[in-house]
């Protein structure tokens, strides 16, 4: 009887250790089914596909965006005007984030700054200045990844119309142009493309999927696209030479724009010099005299000097800035 079960002691434990492997993997294929790379990618294009500008019967089931993944949160935001504008603009950014994410981080940074500076003894106007600073971080945050996304896209757009345009020389229909573009162009603007092409599987009008994606995308250039499209279906043409048109279009507008960004450089860097210099002289007289400069912020005609200054230099920057920013 023991020899039997010391014989069969191993196909034992080989079938635990098999029935172990098979659960975890199913763990695995469930968690990855949820929560998987594909799974994300799949979730963002239906949340992109929701926030459309279609208001048609036919598309209202895309309009199921969520601005919070707490439902009575989710209703509150709804009635916030400007609650959507907030939307779009994480849409833009390419952030996976919610309204109310947005807003909790606004919170806890002008919380947490404002009780930071209350342990400064500062002056109760320069702890609520600083928290409201330090509030609005995490929008710049998302404006400044919206501003890289736009300028991605931008970069991206002639390489996107040769292809669609070659695919039309091919004999394919603009809405397979559509989707070999999206198969084909790398993130941002290859997604772009397939929510489009998406939508127009899902029952939406071409026209109308072209105007979400000038919605989604504010490019001007991209804008041309769609209003080239949309002129050649109403009065037809030849959409492959007017694409091959604005490509070429696009990028000497591009190599002009990086050729001027070429010329400007050594007044922009003359500009942040200028802006940045009192500030520093302004340290290294505190660390080296401290009572000498100290009168600016402890006298009351010493207060008032720097706030004229300050004023005054925020003028003249913002004048620097206007005069080295061109636009092509």
């Amino acid at each position: 009887m023991g020899f039997v079960t010391n014989s069969f002691f191993p196909l034992f434990a080989l079938l635990a250790f098999v029935a172990v492997v098979l659960l975890i993997e199913a763990l695995y294929m469930i968690w990855n089914s949820y929560k998987g790379p594909e799974a994300k990618k799949i979730e963002q294009r239906l949340r992109a596909l929701s926030a459309g500008s279609d208001t048609s019967a036919r598309a209202a089931v895309l309009k199921n965006r969520m601005l919070s993944e707490v439902p009575a949160i989710d209703r509150l935001l709804f009635a916030i005007p400007r609650a959507h504008t907030l939307d779009r603009l994480l849409l833009q950014s390419g952030l996976n984030w919610t309204v109310a994410k947005l807003l909790l981080l606004a919170l806890i940074f002008g919380v947490g700054t404002y009780m930071a500076m209350s342990l400064l003894y500062v002056t109760p106007l320069l702890r609520i200045g600083a928290a409201l600073g330090a509030a609005f971080l995490p929008l710049a945050y998302v404006q400044w990844k919206r501003r890289r996304r736009l300028h991605r896209i931008e970069q991206q757009l002639p390489d996107a119309l040769d292809l669609i345009g070659r695919a039309l020389r091919a004999g394919h229909a603009l809405p397979s142009g559509l989707q070999m573009a999206g198969e084909e162009m790398a993130d941002p603007i290859g997604g772009e493309f397939r929510i489009t092409h998406d939508e127009v599987n899902f029952g939406v009008s071409m026209q109308q999927a072209l105007l979400n994606l000038s919605g989604r995308v504010p490019i001007t250039d991209l804008r041309y696209f769609v209003v080239a499209v949309l002129v050649q279906r109403e009065a037809g043409g030849n959409l492959t030479e007017l694409l091959d048109g604005l490509s070429t279009l696009i990028r000497n507008r591009l190599k002009f724009h990086a050729r001027v960004k070429v010329l400007t450089t050594e007044g922009r860097m003359s500009a942040w010099v200028l802006c940045l210099l009192p500030f520093v002289i302004a340290a290294l007289l505190n660390f080296a005299n401290h009572d000498f400069i100290a009168v600016l912020w402890t006298d009351p005609a010493g207060i008032v000097i720097t706030k004229i200054v300050l004023g005054m230099m925020a003028l003249g920057a913002l004048w620097i800035f206007k005069l080295v920013r061109i636009r092509v």
